[in-house]
């Protein structure tokens, strides 16, 4: 458990917390490529670490992003004009007295002034740089000359039909929500249904691959995996170890990426990231985005996780600009069936995402984790809060931030699942060692950089 010091540290994401200071060193998603489609279109509110902002495409294709309210008099600039000029210049106009300010925050135009006035020179909104990448917008929010290069997890290069982000809304602190993708043990219990005995032996409990169908197996037979943990320059990579009907070790790998970023284990080895990106302290974006293409690799596993499973794999669809909307919540008790919670599922809730939405929510929007009482296989979840506290408290002491170099190689972290070879070291899983690595994502095996 935390104690109640260490837990508001860890939290709280507020201009001026030292969570927060840590949390804007880096570049962080601020809204999706789909909500601003269109040069000149209309603007949107965004709201990051508790601050609010308004986002706009301006007529030459340049996304601002820019404080809220006006510094003339404080009305929103959600409902400002996004115009153009005749002279060239672009931006957003406050309804109030028209004054404009571009993409840098720069008053461009102060219109209720006298002509000769200079005044919009000394004028300035709060602006944030941003960075298209991926399909995700991304901004930095901390201090100009700490501002590192942009962190290329393999988007940069990734080809326009390729891109596929997406994000959620989740009501609880970000922290909270991101632990359950750090909990390797909760898929053995809250993810269960009651047909995975019936699903056949396809002969796939052996070292190597196995199908996805046989890893629901694997789940259900040892429900208490053994966890164990690397530390990284990235963060730490760790794994649940479970014993199979057949008595091999399967091991499903998982990566934490300071300071929100999760890859997920998945045959034979995944590098889509998932990203906890602080709306403010109640409030949470869950950001999934592809990386790069790795052709052929879907041949591996066989039929597809949720062929088999009588859950809905996520929302039944995802809007035109990527965000996805909700259809359970804590309002509708996540659909919860009771009689399917008797006969067919673990849980009694269809969908698989709103599973993991209803118990970390329901936990309230900040759990009081003093009241904890913690398990062997929480291991993961105490090694991200150690570091990122202890992360928080080195750049309140004026230290860097970890993992923001630009000669680190973040392309090179992967998550993957598989049986072990007699005296295999999982730790070889998903790294550019890894001859499945080498096989199917060999544009992005390159040698060891520093800090590697």
């Amino acid at each position: 458990m935390l104690s109640a010091q260490d837990n508001e540290l860890l939290t709280r994401v507020g201009p001026g917390t030292p969570m927060g200071e840590l949390l804007r060193r880096y570049w962080t998603p601020a809204l999706l490529v789909g909500e601003l489609p269109t040069p000149g279109g209309d603007p949107v509110r965004v709201r990051l670490f508790g601050e609010d902002l308004v986002a706009f495409r301006d007529a030459r294709g340049r996304v601002g992003l820019i404080q809220e309210n006006c510094p003339h008099r404080g009305a929103s600039l959600y409902f400002g004009r996004n115009e153009a000029g005749p002279d060239g210049t672009c931006g957003l106009r406050c309804p109030y007295h028209g004054w404009q300010f571009d993409a840098d925050g720069a008053c461009i135009d102060m219109p209720s002034e006298p002509p000769t006035s200079t005044f919009k020179e000394r004028v300035r909104a709060k602006a944030y740089p941003t960075h298209e990448s991926g399909g995700i917008v991304w901004t930095y929010m901390g201090p100009p000359d700490k501002q590192p290069p942009f962190r290329d997890f393999g988007t940069e290069s990734l080809p326009p039909e390729r891109v596929a982000a997406t994000k959620l809304h989740t009501t609880c602190n970000w922290v909270q929500a991101m632990e359950g993708n750090l909990d390797t043990s909760h898929i053995s219990w809250l993810h269960q249904w009651e047909g995975v005995e019936q699903i056949p032996d396809d002969g796939s409990d052996k070292p190597g691959y196995p199908t996805n169908a046989m890893s629901w197996k694997f789940w259900r037979h040892d429900r208490a995996p053994r966890l164990e943990i690397e530390e990284t320059w990235y963060g730490f990579k760790y794994i649940g170890l479970r014993t199979t009907p057949n008595g091999h070790e399967h091991v499903r790998m998982s990566a934490f990426c300071y300071p929100f970023n999760t890859v997920i284990a998945s045959v034979p080895f995944s590098t889509q990231h998932g990203l906890f990106v602080p709306i403010d302290d109640h409030n949470t974006w869950r950001y999934s985005f592809s990386t790069r293409v790795h052709p052929g690799m879907e041949e591996v596993g066989g039929e597809n996780l949720f062929a088999l499973s009588p859950f809905e794999f996520g929302p039944a669809e995802v809007g035109r600009n990527g965000i996805i909307p909700r259809r359970y919540t804590a309002e509708n008790d996540y659909g919860i069936n009771r009689e399917e919670q008797r006969s067919l599922t673990f849980s009694g809730v269809r969908e698989f995402i709103s599973q993991d939405f209803m118990v970390t929510e329901s936990m309230g929007a900040i759990y009081d984790r003093s009241q904890e009482r913690l398990g062997t296989t929480d291991k993961a979840i105490i090694r991200m809060r150690r570091l990122l506290l202890n992360a928080a408290k080195r750049v309140a002491a004026g230290e860097d931030a970890p993992a923001v170099s630009g000669d680190l190689d973040y392309r090179s972290i992967r998550s993957a699942e598989k049986i072990l070879e007699p005296g295999e070291d999982w730790r070889e899983l998903g790294t550019d060692a890894d001859p499945m690595v080498q096989r199917y994502d060999a544009d992005s095996v390159r040698s060891p950089v520093a800090g590697s």
